[in-house]
Parts: structure tokens; C-alpha cells; sequence
């Protein structure tokens, strides 16, 4: 009875120190390049009970891991101790040693694992290396939870393309704006702050160039202290449409910009927006239109590994019928455009099939909910 008491007592705590680790790792989330924005803990249980004594986040640029880290902080405490970490540890040599090889030689007595690393460089391999050093080792610990945080990197691995995030503000009567009046106000500002934040997260931003032309937005980040976390911002545009004086081609030496452009460019149009700091992706069509998923797999191949997808309609439901959405994210406000309003491809009651609802929250007056496709 005893033993169950504390094996009950052991799985409690390691779920608390594993959800610590996670909100942890969300400290450089879109900051670490090709790699996830992993987090480790490292715990002694002794005297009046388990303390935290190192803790490290996969640093900046994706170097060195979050293992390094914590492990350098805690020094000679790591001998004996539990390592918590949000991804399983690498077992690859690369330009540094594999982490796995680090926490055993440290004399870490206890590894416990959230997500499961697809990467067949490491997959299991980690935790093989662990064990035959004698260590415990503890898997899928709060591993959906894990995985939500860096779908992006499992993503990536397993697909070949970014996580594709459908962003959507949703009037009342379930529009997203009105028929030739640009931008109009469906959310307030701090649902508004709110994108940003996860704007701040992603390593791009992606409309269609109608919205681009209607709207005219900057697609930065603009919160005191992270305007320079501003992700690339991409315009699907296949005749290369964007006028040079919008405020995408205006800032494109500031943050990037990249127009998914056929071949049959006008060049008097390409040189025009290349001359203002414009880049363009050379894309494929199909039937037409810029031919997505060959640009998601270019992309991908350019080291990004999340894409919010933020307008218009047309845009939406072109990922939509593609079946390249695996995050989708609706601000609903309280306010009714009526008539002449743009109908949402989505709202909280016509969720395509395969999605789940993962959290729902509120933003001053407005509403939140998200939803996502299993890995």
C-alpha cells in the first residue's frame, strides 16, 4: 500500500515539474531556428523535499540544447538527480555532443521524457543510450501537452512543411469583414495584442494578395519590446500584384518580405518591388493559382517550421480544401456586420472534421478557442 502510495506520490510530481518544464520551454518559442524551443529541469529530491537546482531552455539560434544548460547550472548537483525534459534528449553527434551521452556522464539517476523526438537520428535512440548507462528512464510524461508547444518542429520532421495555423477574427453572425471597406474592427485591443503575441511566436505570416491590396497591413509585431520579433511576412501573389507603395513593399528592408509569384512575372513589376527589398519565391502553379503545397515544402526547406495563415476568405479555404491546416485559431467578437458582410470558411459551429478543441479563453470583450489536428 505503501508503495502505491508513493509511486502515486512520484507520478504526481513528476507531471507538476514536467508542466513547469513546458511553460518553460515556450521562453524562446520561434527564437531557435530549425530546432523546437525545448526546456529541461533538474531536480533533487532531499532534505525537505525535491528542489529545482539547474533549468535550461534551447537557447537562441538552437544552440547550445536546453540539456547543456540546465546541466551547467546545476554543476556537481546533478549527480543523483531527475532531469525533466519536453523532448526526448538528442543521440546524434552534431556540433555538439549528443545530450543524452551529457546527462548520463553528469550522473543523472532519472530522466523523465515528454514528447517522442521523430527525427530518425534520435527517435528512441536517446532513451536507448540512457538506460544502458543504468539510468531510469520515464516516457510520454504530459507528452500531448509537449507536443502542442513544438508542433511546429514535429511538423516539419514528419510532413516536410511548417504547421500551418489558420488565424480568424469572427464577427457575431460569423463574418470576417465587409465587402470593399478594407480592414474593419471585429476584435478590441487586447484580443489584438493577443495575435501579436503569437505573431511573435511563428517564423511567418501569410495572406493573399487581395487582402493585401484591400487592407493594407503591416503584419508586424508592435508590442513594446518585441518589435524585433517580427516574422517574415509572405504574399501569395501570382502576377505579382502588391503595389510599391503599400506598407508591406514600404518595410521590406525592415522585415522581410516574400512574394509566392509565378514564373511568367512581368519583369517590370519584379524589379519594381526587388528594388524596394521584395523577395521572390519561385513557385509552382496548379490550375491557375500558386500551387501550395510545393511552397509549404519550399519553405520548410528554408528552416521555417510555423506559418500563420491570416487572410482573406478565398486564402483560408484554399489551405482548408488542401488539407494543409493543422491549427485552427478564432477570435469571435460581439459585434454583427450584416449585410454585405464576408462570410467566415469557419466558425465555431462548422469546424472541419479532425479538428479538437484544446483551450478556450476571453480577451477584454472577446472570445478565444483553438482547435487542433492529431500529429
Amino acid at each position: 500500500m505503501a508503495r502505491k502510495k508513493a509511486s502515486a506520490e512520484q507520478n504526481a510530481l513528476d507531471r507538476q515539474f514536467m508542466a513547469a518544464a513546458i511553460r518553460l520551454s515556450q521562453r524562446h518559442s520561434g527564437r531557435t531556428s530549425t530546432n523546437p524551443s525545448v526546456a529541461t529541469l533538474i531536480v533533487r529530491d532531499e532534505g525537505p523535499g525535491p528542489m529545482i537546482v539547474g533549468s535550461g531552455v534551447t537557447a537562441i539560434g538552437g544552440r547550445p540544447h536546453a540539456e547543456t544548460e540546465a546541466l551547467a547550472e546545476a554543476g556537481e548537483l546533478a549527480r543523483g538527480a531527475t532531469a525533466y525534459v519536453t523532448l526526448e534528449p538528442c543521440a546524434h553527434h552534431g556540433r555538439t555532443p549528443p545530450c543524452a551521452n551529457a546527462l548520463a556522464a553528469a550522473g543523472i539517476r532519472r530522466v523523465v521524457g515528454a514528447a517522442s523526438d521523430p527525427d530518425p537520428r534520435v527517435s528512441g535512440k536517446g532513451y536507448e543510450i540512457l538506460r544502458a548507462a543504468g539510468v531510469e528512464v520515464i516516457e510520454r510524461v504530459l507528452a500531448e501537452e509537449a507536443a502542442d508547444r513544438m508542433a511546429g518542429y514535429l511538423i516539419r520532421s514528419l510532413k516536410k512543411r511548417p504547421e500551418v495555423t489558420l488565424k480568424i477574427a469572427v464577427s457575431r453572425d460569423g463574418m470576417i469583414g465587409r465587402q470593399g471597406e478594407g480592414q474593419v474592427a471585429i476584435t478590441g485591443p487586447v484580443a489584438r495584442r493577443q495575435v501579436h503575441m503569437m505573431r511573435a511566436a511563428c517564423d511567418a505570416i501569410l495572406v493573399g494578395v487581395g487582402t493585401a491590396q484591400a487592407d493594407d497591413p503591416e503584419l508586424t509585431v508592435r508590442l513594446p519590446g518585441l518589435e524585433g520579433r517580427s516574422p517574415a511576412r509572405i504574399v501569395l501573389d501570382r502576377q505579382a500584384r502588391l503595389p510599391p507603395l503599400s506598407k508591406l513593399a514600404f518595410t521590406a528592408r525592415e522585415t522581410p518580405v516574400l512574394i509566392a509569384a509565378g514564373a511568367d512575372v512581368a519583369a517590370a513589376k519584379k524589379a519594381a518591388l526587388e528594388a524596394l527589398g521584395v523577395r521572390f519565391l519561385a513557385t509552382e502553379t496548379y490550375d491557375g493559382r500558386v500551387a501550395l503545397p510545393e511552397l509549404l515544402e519550399d519553405l520548410a526547406a528554408q528552416g521555417m517550421s510555423s506559418l500563420m495563415v491570416e487572410g482573406g476568405a478565398n486564402t483560408a479555404k484554399a489551405f482548408l480544401d488542401e488539407d494543409l491546416v493543422d491549427r485552427i485559431v478564432l477570435f469571435c467578437g460581439p459585434a454583427s456586420i450584416g449585410e454585405g458582410g464576408i462570410v467566415s470558411p469557419v466558425d465555431h459551429d462548422h469546424i472541419p472534421d479532425g479538428f479538437r478543441l484544446i483551450r478556450e479563453a476571453r480577451f477584454g470583450d472577446d472570445t478565444y478557442a483553438e482547435w487542433t489536428k492529431a500529429l
